[in-house]
C-alpha cells in the first residue's frame, strides 16, 4: 500500500517565475500513481487557474480536492476552479474532503462579523454537483495516500492568529483552527508531508502520521508551516524535532517565511538541492528530488 510514484507542483504560494504569479496562498496539484489530487486552491479566485494554464497543467482531469483548513488564502480558488471545469467534465474537482469543523462558524474579535467563507460556498458548490466528504479521524484516498483528519495537538505548537472565535457544539471558543488537515503519502523512502498552513503544528502533523501510518523518515515536508514570526525559541526547538524525523527533503512554501527555510536548511543539515524557499511551478518528484524553479534555486 505504498506510493511508488509521486510527483507535486506549486500552483499558488508567494513567489513566481516568468508568467506565473505570486499570492499569499497556497496549492498544490498531487499525483501519486495516476491519481491527481489538487491540495487546497489559493486566495484569489483565478490565480490557480492561470497558472495552472501557463504551466500546462489540466485539472480537468482531477476528480478530487483536499481543502486543508478554512482561511481564505487557501479557499479563494475553489468554486472558479470548479466551474472552469465543470462543463466539459462533470466529474472534475466534484468530490471535495475537509476536516470536521470547517463549516463552523467564525466571528472576528472585533467587529464580530462572520468570517467562514466556507459556509457560503458549501451551498454554492453543491449546486454544481459537488460533495463534501468531512473527515473526523484519518482516513486513506488510496493506497499509500492519507488524509490526517483533525490533529492531536500533543504539543503546545502554537501558530495561529487569536483573532478568531469559533461556534462548535461545545460553545464559543477560540478558533484554533481545529480543521487543519494535512495530506501524507506513504512512499518506500518514507512518508511525504504537504501542509496548507500546518496551523496544527509541524511537529504534531508529523507525529501524528507517524502514529497511524507507521515511523518512519520524513522524506520529504511541502507546504506551509506557519514560521514566519517565530520566536528564535520556536525555531530552535522545532528544528530540533524535526531533526528527530530526519528530513530528506524540505519545501517551505507559502506562510513558512524565507528566512526560516534559511534557517532549517542549515539546522537540519541540508544543501540548497535538497531545501528552498518554494515557488510557483516549483515540485517535488519522487526518486528525482526537488525541482526549484529558477527564482529560488
Amino acid at each position: 500500500g505504498r506510493v511508488r510514484e509521486l510527483k507535486i507542483t506549486v500552483l499558488s504560494t508567494m513567489l513566481a517565475d516568468g508568467d506565473e504569479l505570486g499570492e499569499w496562498g497556497f496549492a498544490a496539484l498531487v499525483e501519486a500513481d495516476g491519481h491527481r489530487i489538487l491540495f487546497d486552491t489559493g486566495a484569489n479566485t483565478d490565480v490557480v487557474l492561470r497558472n495552472a494554464r501557463s504551466l500546462k497543467i489540466d485539472l480537468g482531469n482531477v476528480p478530487d480536492v483536499v481543502l486543508s483548513h478554512w482561511h481564505s488564502d487557501h479557499i479563494g480558488g475553489f468554486l472558479p476552479l470548479r466551474e472552469s471545469v465543470r462543463a466539459a467534465t462533470p466529474s472534475a474537482l466534484a468530490r471535495t474532503h475537509v476536516a470536521e469543523g470547517m463549516f463552523y462558524p467564525r466571528r472576528s474579535n472585533p467587529p464580530h462579523v462572520e468570517v467562514n467563507q466556507m459556509i457560503r460556498l458549501k451551498a454554492d458548490y453543491e449546486k454544481t454537483g459537488g460533495v463534501f466528504v468531512s473527515h473526523a479521524a484519518p482516513a486513506q484516498l488510496q493506497p499509500g495516500v492519507w488524509l490526517t483528519g483533525p490533529v492531536p495537538r500533543r504539543h503546545a505548537e502554537r501558530n495561529w492568529s487569536g483573532s478568531v472565535s469559533v461556534t462548535t457544539p461545545k460553545g464559543v471558543v477560540e478558533d484554533t483552527v481545529q480543521d487543519d488537515m494535512s495530506l501524507i503519502i506513504d512512499t518506500e523512502q518514507g512518508l511525504v508531508v504537504l501542509t496548507g498552513c500546518g496551523h496544527a503544528g509541524v511537529i504534531n502533523i508529523i507525529a501524528h502520521a507517524r502514529d497511524f501510518i507507521r515511523p518512519a523518515r520524513v522524506h520529504a515536508l511541502i507546504g506551509g508551516i506557519h514560521l514566519f514570526n517565530a520566536s528564535e525559541t520556536t525555531l530552535n526547538w522545532t528544528a530540533e524535532q524535526l531533526r528527530g524525523f530526519g528530513i530528506d527533503h524540505f519545501i517551505g512554501a507559502h506562510c513558512t517565511g524565507v528566512e526560516t527555510v534559511y534557517r532549517f536548511r542549515k539546522d537540519l543539515g541540508l544543501d540548497r538541492a535538497h531545501a528552498v524557499v518554494g515557488a510557483v511551478g516549483a515540485g517535488f518528484e519522487l526518486g528525482r528530488g526537488i525541482k526549484p524553479g529558477d527564482i529560488a534555486k
